[in-house]
Protein backbone atom coordinates (compact mmCIF):
# COMPACT_ATOMS: atom_id res chain seq x y z
CA UNK A 1 0.00 0.00 0.00
CA UNK A 2 1.72 3.55 -1.00
CA UNK A 3 2.15 5.94 1.64
CA UNK A 4 -0.38 8.72 1.10
CA UNK A 5 1.13 12.16 0.71
CA UNK A 6 0.15 14.24 3.53
CA UNK A 7 -0.46 18.56 2.57
CA UNK A 8 2.30 20.54 4.66
CA UNK A 9 2.73 24.17 4.64
CA UNK A 10 5.77 25.24 2.87
CA UNK A 11 8.83 27.16 3.98
CA UNK A 12 7.95 30.46 2.47
CA UNK A 13 4.14 30.00 3.49
CA UNK A 14 5.55 29.59 7.20
CA UNK A 15 6.86 32.63 6.93
CA UNK A 16 3.92 34.93 5.50
CA UNK A 17 1.74 33.35 8.56
CA UNK A 18 4.31 34.57 10.79
CA UNK A 19 4.97 38.13 9.35
CA UNK A 20 1.25 38.41 9.15
CA UNK A 21 0.75 37.47 12.85
CA UNK A 22 3.54 39.59 13.34
CA UNK A 23 2.07 42.69 12.27
CA UNK A 24 -1.32 41.95 14.16
CA UNK A 25 1.02 41.90 17.39
CA UNK A 26 2.44 45.33 15.94
CA UNK A 27 -1.30 46.89 15.37
CA UNK A 28 -2.86 45.38 18.18
CA UNK A 29 -0.21 46.24 21.00
CA UNK A 30 -0.54 50.12 21.50
CA UNK A 31 -4.14 49.65 21.65
CA UNK A 32 -3.31 47.35 24.21
CA UNK A 33 -1.39 50.12 26.11
CA UNK A 34 -3.98 52.10 25.43
CA UNK A 35 -6.45 50.21 26.91
CA UNK A 36 -4.33 50.13 30.36
CA UNK A 37 -3.53 53.19 30.11
CA UNK A 38 -6.62 54.45 30.66
CA UNK A 39 -7.76 51.83 33.85
CA UNK A 40 -5.02 53.82 35.01
CA UNK A 41 -5.98 56.89 34.75
CA UNK A 42 -9.34 55.63 35.70
CA UNK A 43 -7.80 53.94 39.34
CA UNK A 44 -5.61 56.88 39.75
CA UNK A 45 -9.17 59.10 39.29
CA UNK A 46 -10.77 56.57 41.97
CA UNK A 47 -7.68 57.24 44.42
CA UNK A 48 -7.84 60.92 44.12
CA UNK A 49 -11.61 60.85 44.62
CA UNK A 50 -11.60 58.23 47.86
CA UNK A 51 -9.02 61.04 49.47
CA UNK A 52 -11.30 63.67 48.50
CA UNK A 53 -14.44 62.08 50.41
CA UNK A 54 -11.94 61.27 53.08
CA UNK A 55 -10.81 65.37 53.42
CA UNK A 56 -14.14 66.56 53.23
CA UNK A 57 -15.29 63.83 56.10
CA UNK A 58 -12.06 65.23 58.53
CA UNK A 59 -13.67 68.05 57.48
CA UNK A 60 -16.83 67.74 58.86
CA UNK A 61 -15.58 65.91 62.39
CA UNK A 62 -13.05 68.94 62.67
CA UNK A 63 -13.98 71.96 61.50
CA UNK A 64 -11.24 72.26 59.19
CA UNK A 65 -8.98 70.73 57.12
CA UNK A 66 -5.91 68.26 58.62
CA UNK A 67 -2.58 70.21 58.48
CA UNK A 68 -0.26 69.88 55.73
CA UNK A 69 2.29 68.42 58.57
CA UNK A 70 2.59 69.00 62.00
CA UNK A 71 5.28 70.51 63.94
CA UNK A 72 6.10 71.67 67.41
CA UNK A 73 8.53 74.12 65.86
CA UNK A 74 5.46 76.71 65.37
CA UNK A 75 4.65 78.00 61.49
CA UNK A 76 7.80 80.28 61.06
CA UNK A 77 10.03 80.50 59.12
CA UNK A 78 12.31 77.01 58.08
CA UNK A 79 11.08 73.53 57.90
CA UNK A 80 10.44 72.75 61.54
CA UNK A 81 11.11 69.89 63.86
CA UNK A 82 8.81 67.78 65.91
CA UNK A 83 6.60 64.78 65.02
CA UNK A 84 5.97 66.07 61.66
CA UNK A 85 2.74 63.57 60.29
CA UNK A 86 1.19 64.55 56.98
CA UNK A 87 -2.05 65.55 56.23
CA UNK A 88 -2.40 61.50 54.75
CA UNK A 89 -1.61 60.32 58.02
CA UNK A 90 -4.51 62.43 59.59
CA UNK A 91 -6.97 60.80 57.01
CA UNK A 92 -6.17 57.22 57.98
CA UNK A 93 -8.97 57.08 60.19
CA UNK A 94 -11.73 58.09 56.94
CA UNK A 95 -9.70 55.75 54.72
CA UNK A 96 -10.87 52.53 56.75
CA UNK A 97 -7.23 52.40 57.74
CA UNK A 98 -8.08 52.92 61.82
CA UNK A 99 -5.52 50.29 62.47
CA UNK A 100 -2.80 51.20 61.12
CA UNK A 101 -3.51 55.02 62.98
CA UNK A 102 -3.67 53.23 66.49
CA UNK A 103 -0.27 52.09 65.59
CA UNK A 104 1.09 55.51 65.22
CA UNK A 105 2.92 56.27 68.56
CA UNK A 106 2.24 52.96 69.80
CA UNK A 107 -0.96 54.33 71.12
CA UNK A 108 -0.42 58.07 71.41
CA UNK A 109 -1.61 60.62 68.46
CA UNK A 110 -0.52 62.98 65.69
CA UNK A 111 0.51 65.98 67.45
CA UNK A 112 3.11 64.88 69.77
CA UNK A 113 1.71 63.02 72.73
CA UNK A 114 3.30 60.14 71.21
CA UNK A 115 6.69 59.48 69.53
CA UNK A 116 7.51 61.76 66.28
CA UNK A 117 7.86 60.08 62.63
CA UNK A 118 11.12 59.44 62.65
CA UNK A 119 11.02 57.08 65.89
CA UNK A 120 11.91 53.60 66.08
CA UNK A 121 8.90 53.05 67.92
CA UNK A 122 6.72 54.42 63.96
CA UNK A 123 9.51 51.81 62.40
CA UNK A 124 6.40 49.93 60.87
CA UNK A 125 3.40 51.96 60.65
CA UNK A 126 5.72 55.11 58.67
CA UNK A 127 6.66 51.49 56.32
CA UNK A 128 3.08 50.66 55.37
CA UNK A 129 2.34 50.79 51.85
CA UNK A 130 -0.64 51.98 50.78
CA UNK A 131 -2.48 50.99 47.72
CA UNK A 132 -4.93 54.35 47.61
CA UNK A 133 -1.72 56.55 47.90
CA UNK A 134 -0.46 54.77 44.36
CA UNK A 135 -0.48 55.95 40.73
CA UNK A 136 -0.96 52.63 39.03
CA UNK A 137 1.00 54.55 35.83
CA UNK A 138 4.06 54.88 38.57
CA UNK A 139 6.51 52.32 38.67
CA UNK A 140 6.54 49.96 41.71
CA UNK A 141 7.87 51.60 44.58
CA UNK A 142 9.72 49.39 47.17
CA UNK A 143 7.93 49.52 50.05
CA UNK A 144 10.11 49.78 52.63
CA UNK A 145 12.98 51.73 50.62
CA UNK A 146 11.20 54.10 48.11
CA UNK A 147 13.83 55.35 45.42
CA UNK A 148 13.83 57.83 42.80
CA UNK A 149 14.25 57.29 38.85
CA UNK A 150 18.39 56.63 39.36
CA UNK A 151 17.49 54.26 42.17
CA UNK A 152 18.68 56.48 44.81
CA UNK A 153 17.01 55.84 48.41
CA UNK A 154 15.28 58.61 50.35
CA UNK A 155 17.84 60.22 52.76
CA UNK A 156 18.24 63.22 56.02
CA UNK A 157 20.88 65.67 55.85
CA UNK A 158 23.19 63.22 58.11
CA UNK A 159 23.26 60.80 54.95
CA UNK A 160 20.96 58.03 56.47
CA UNK A 161 18.31 56.59 54.51
CA UNK A 162 14.63 56.94 55.27
CA UNK A 163 12.33 54.17 54.85
CA UNK A 164 8.58 55.32 54.33
CA UNK A 165 5.54 54.58 52.19
CA UNK A 166 5.63 56.04 49.19
CA UNK A 167 2.73 58.12 47.73
CA UNK A 168 1.91 59.63 44.36
CA UNK A 169 -0.41 62.67 45.94
CA UNK A 170 1.28 65.68 47.70
CA UNK A 171 -1.45 68.30 48.81
CA UNK A 172 -1.35 71.95 47.21
CA UNK A 173 0.56 74.13 49.46
CA UNK A 174 -0.20 77.60 47.01
CA UNK A 175 1.77 80.19 45.03
CA UNK A 176 4.81 80.46 47.23
CA UNK A 177 8.28 78.31 47.42
CA UNK A 178 7.88 75.78 50.43
CA UNK A 179 10.95 75.02 52.05
CA UNK A 180 11.77 78.68 52.52
CA UNK A 181 8.85 79.31 54.80
CA UNK A 182 6.32 76.47 54.77
CA UNK A 183 3.70 77.71 56.94
CA UNK A 184 3.45 80.40 54.39
CA UNK A 185 1.31 78.74 52.48
CA UNK A 186 -1.44 80.32 50.73
CA UNK A 187 -3.17 76.99 49.19
CA UNK A 188 -4.91 74.43 51.87
CA UNK A 189 -1.84 72.75 53.22
CA UNK A 190 1.12 73.87 54.42
CA UNK A 191 2.42 73.39 58.19
CA UNK A 192 -0.01 73.42 61.04
CA UNK A 193 -2.77 74.57 58.57
CA UNK A 194 -6.60 74.38 59.75
CA UNK A 195 -7.98 75.56 56.57
CA UNK A 196 -11.81 75.76 56.55
CA UNK A 197 -14.04 75.55 53.76
CA UNK A 198 -15.37 78.88 54.38
CA UNK A 199 -11.78 80.50 53.85
CA UNK A 200 -11.82 79.26 50.18
CA UNK A 201 -13.40 82.12 49.18
CA UNK A 202 -12.18 81.81 45.54
CA UNK A 203 -14.68 78.77 45.50
CA UNK A 204 -13.98 75.32 46.33
CA UNK A 205 -14.62 73.54 42.50
CA UNK A 206 -12.12 76.39 41.24
CA UNK A 207 -9.17 75.48 43.88
CA UNK A 208 -6.92 72.65 43.79
CA UNK A 209 -6.60 70.32 46.72
CA UNK A 210 -4.29 67.76 45.96
CA UNK A 211 -2.34 66.46 43.01
CA UNK A 212 0.32 63.96 41.57
CA UNK A 213 4.03 63.78 42.24
CA UNK A 214 5.51 60.91 40.14
CA UNK A 215 8.57 59.63 41.11
CA UNK A 216 10.29 60.32 37.67
CA UNK A 217 10.29 63.68 38.93
CA UNK A 218 10.67 63.41 43.02
CA UNK A 219 9.68 61.38 45.80
CA UNK A 220 6.70 61.66 48.22
CA UNK A 221 5.22 59.79 50.80
CA UNK A 222 1.98 59.88 52.55
CA UNK A 223 3.69 60.06 56.49
CA UNK A 224 4.69 63.21 56.55
CA UNK A 225 7.45 65.57 56.96
CA UNK A 226 10.78 63.25 57.64
CA UNK A 227 12.52 65.64 59.88
CA UNK A 228 15.76 66.37 58.02
CA UNK A 229 14.82 64.69 54.99
CA UNK A 230 16.47 66.06 51.56
CA UNK A 231 14.63 65.60 48.47
CA UNK A 232 16.98 65.04 45.35
CA UNK A 233 15.84 66.42 42.13
CA UNK A 234 15.42 64.14 39.45
CA UNK A 235 18.49 62.35 37.03
CA UNK A 236 20.06 64.96 35.06
CA UNK A 237 18.25 68.44 36.67
CA UNK A 238 19.80 71.03 36.83
CA UNK A 239 18.21 72.00 40.03
CA UNK A 240 18.62 71.67 43.58
CA UNK A 241 17.02 69.33 46.56
CA UNK A 242 14.60 70.54 48.22
CA UNK A 243 13.67 70.34 51.77
CA UNK A 244 11.10 67.79 53.84
CA UNK A 245 7.82 69.49 53.47
CA UNK A 246 8.25 68.87 49.74
CA UNK A 247 7.54 65.31 50.60
CA UNK A 248 3.86 66.16 51.42
CA UNK A 249 3.71 69.51 49.56
CA UNK A 250 3.86 70.58 46.28
CA UNK A 251 3.29 74.16 44.52
CA UNK A 252 1.97 75.91 41.37
CA UNK A 253 4.55 78.25 41.35
CA UNK A 254 3.80 81.88 40.13
CA UNK A 255 4.47 84.62 37.79
CA UNK A 256 8.12 85.08 39.15
CA UNK A 257 8.54 81.56 37.87
CA UNK A 258 10.17 82.07 34.15
CA UNK A 259 9.64 79.84 32.59
CA UNK A 260 6.32 79.26 34.27
CA UNK A 261 6.17 75.55 36.07
CA UNK A 262 2.76 74.21 34.91
CA UNK A 263 2.53 70.33 34.76
CA UNK A 264 4.80 68.53 33.51
CA UNK A 265 6.99 70.77 32.84
CA UNK A 266 10.55 69.99 31.94
CA UNK A 267 11.61 72.72 33.98
CA UNK A 268 9.61 71.36 36.98
CA UNK A 269 11.70 71.26 40.25
CA UNK A 270 11.00 68.62 42.46
CA UNK A 271 8.05 70.61 44.86
CA UNK A 272 5.97 70.38 41.41
CA UNK A 273 3.67 68.45 39.67
CA UNK A 274 4.29 65.25 37.74
CA UNK A 275 2.71 62.31 35.86
CA UNK A 276 3.23 59.11 34.27
CA UNK A 277 0.02 59.69 32.45
CA UNK A 278 -0.34 60.26 28.37
CA UNK A 279 -2.12 64.17 28.88
CA UNK A 280 -1.52 65.93 31.93
CA UNK A 281 -1.96 65.55 35.86
CA UNK A 282 -4.64 64.49 37.66
CA UNK A 283 -6.00 66.92 40.16
CA UNK A 284 -8.36 66.67 43.54
CA UNK A 285 -10.77 70.29 43.99
CA UNK A 286 -12.07 71.08 46.94
CA UNK A 287 -15.26 70.38 46.03
CA UNK A 288 -14.44 66.75 45.89
CA UNK A 289 -14.21 66.42 42.38
CA UNK A 290 -11.00 65.53 39.62
CA UNK A 291 -10.19 66.59 36.69
CA UNK A 292 -7.02 66.36 34.80
CA UNK A 293 -5.09 69.15 34.02
CA UNK A 294 -3.63 69.70 30.96
CA UNK A 295 -0.42 70.28 30.39
CA UNK A 296 -0.71 73.24 27.94
CA UNK A 297 -2.50 75.40 30.64
CA UNK A 298 -2.83 79.12 30.76
CA UNK A 299 -0.15 79.20 33.39
CA UNK A 300 -2.03 82.86 34.85
CA UNK A 301 -4.88 80.27 35.89
CA UNK A 302 -2.75 77.61 36.81
CA UNK A 303 -1.56 79.84 39.59
CA UNK A 304 -4.83 80.97 40.15
CA UNK A 305 -6.50 77.32 41.09
CA UNK A 306 -3.34 77.20 43.76
CA UNK A 307 -4.67 79.85 45.91
CA UNK A 308 -7.43 79.62 48.05
CA UNK A 309 -8.54 83.63 48.27
CA UNK A 310 -6.59 85.44 45.92
CA UNK A 311 -9.59 86.60 44.20
CA UNK A 312 -8.67 85.65 40.62
CA UNK A 313 -11.64 85.06 37.96
CA UNK A 314 -11.45 82.18 36.71
CA UNK A 315 -13.61 79.01 36.69
CA UNK A 316 -13.45 75.93 35.00
CA UNK A 317 -14.57 76.74 31.62
CA UNK A 318 -10.95 78.64 31.70
CA UNK A 319 -9.26 75.15 32.05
Amino acid sequence: MKDRLRPAFTLIELLVVIAIIGVLIALLLPAVQKVREAANRTQCKNNLKQIGLACHGYHDRSSSLPPGYFSLMGSGGGPGQGPGWGWAAFLLDDLEQDNLRKSVSVGGDLTGSGSGLKSAANDAPRRQFLKIFSCPSDDLIPTFAPVDASGQPLRDNAGNEIQVGHSNYVGVFGTHEISSDPGNGDGLFYQNSKVRFADISDGLSNTLMVGERSSNLALATWTGAVPGAIVPPRPGSPYGPEAAPVLVLGHTGDASDVPPHTPNSPVNHVDDFWSRHAQGVNFLFADGSVRNINDQINPTVWWSLGTRAGGEPYSADDY
